[in-house]
């Protein structure tokens, strides 16, 4: 079956206010991120840190391809955990948003973050979070978890082929709404990149280089079968706040750590060459 990432439910999730009565506030350097770009919630995050250009205002280190802790999770973050929650259970996981005045963590929840980095730290880049766009990008993230949740189940060879067909049709069903909201568009929602854009493209690259691998080819043909979809795919993959983000390498490694599913003949034909744009 396609592979299943162990990992925490979200166990801090304070958010980015306006000023200092929030606690936390935009503050140059203030924050840093910890991401895996194995990890697509950390791939989304990474992207629009690139979008917004926030290289030296909210600092980013990379964690390991794959968690280097006993049990899951990064050595790294070990001492972030333990001072935000005494004795935490479960593993140092990533994506984290850190504050560098408390030493603490600040967030692990991919969408909380990317919605602050978009809304506080904004700066000279595209308005990722526009107003009045609240709606559109929540059912895009939703049509984003469908995806990644029926490519799953139609990898599972230990479900029958009637399970399979099911879980293939609802994931082409999705793919079909998407190719018909960027029909005449460059993008999702307006003229620029949103974060639904960004949520969208992690999604794709995800759909290509992990769960392609346990779906036959007939599968992948029917996939490949939204062309203004995929050719959107490679256009964002052409800029560098898309395309430096692309670790083939990292991603393969993590899905081999942690998947024991069988791959089927889908694996051979890749819909994108990723490697051009990383």
């Amino acid at each position: 079956m396609s592979a299943t990432i162990p990992t925490a439910a979200p166990s801090f999730r304070s958010r980015i206010g306006r000023d200092a009565r929030s606690g936390y506030y935009a503050a140059s350097r203030r924050y840093r991120l910890h991401l895996a770009l194995s990890c697509p919630h950390a791939v989304q995050i990474a992207v629009a840190h690139g979008l917004l250009g926030l290289h030296d205002t909210v600092p980013l280190t990379l964690l390991p391809t794959v968690p280097d802790a006993p049990g899951g999770g990064h050595l790294a973050l070990r001492p972030l955990y333990e001072a935000s929650a005494h004795q935490h259970p479960g593993p140092a996981a990533a994506p984290v948003l850190s504050d560098g005045w408390t030493g603490r963590i600040v967030s692990t929840h991919a969408p909380d973050i990317l919605r602050d980095l978009a809304r506080r730290f904004g700066g000279d880049g595209p308005d990722l979070h526009p107003r009045g766009s609240e709606a559109a990008v929540e059912d895009v993230g939703r049509l984003c978890e469908g995806i990644a949740s029926a490519a799953q189940r139609a990898g599972r060879w230990d479900t029958g082929p009637a399970a399979r067909e099911a879980a293939l049709a609802a994931l082409l069903d999705t793919l079909d709404v998407l190719e018909r909201r960027l029909d005449g568009r460059a993008y999702l929602l307006g003229d620029g990149p949103t974060l639904a854009d960004v949520q969208l493209w992690a999604t794709l690259l995800e759909l290509d280089t992990v769960h392609r691998h346990h779906l036959d080819a007939a599968a992948v043909h029917r996939i490949t079968g939204h062309p203004r979809l995929w050719a959107y795919a490679r256009r964002l993959a052409a800029r560098p706040a898309f395309g430096s983000r692309i670790d083939l390498d990292g991603i393969a490694r993590r899905h081999h750590a942690h998947c024991r599913g069988r791959e089927a003949a889908g694996a051979a034909v890749p819909i994108v060459d990723w490697a051009a744009y990383a």
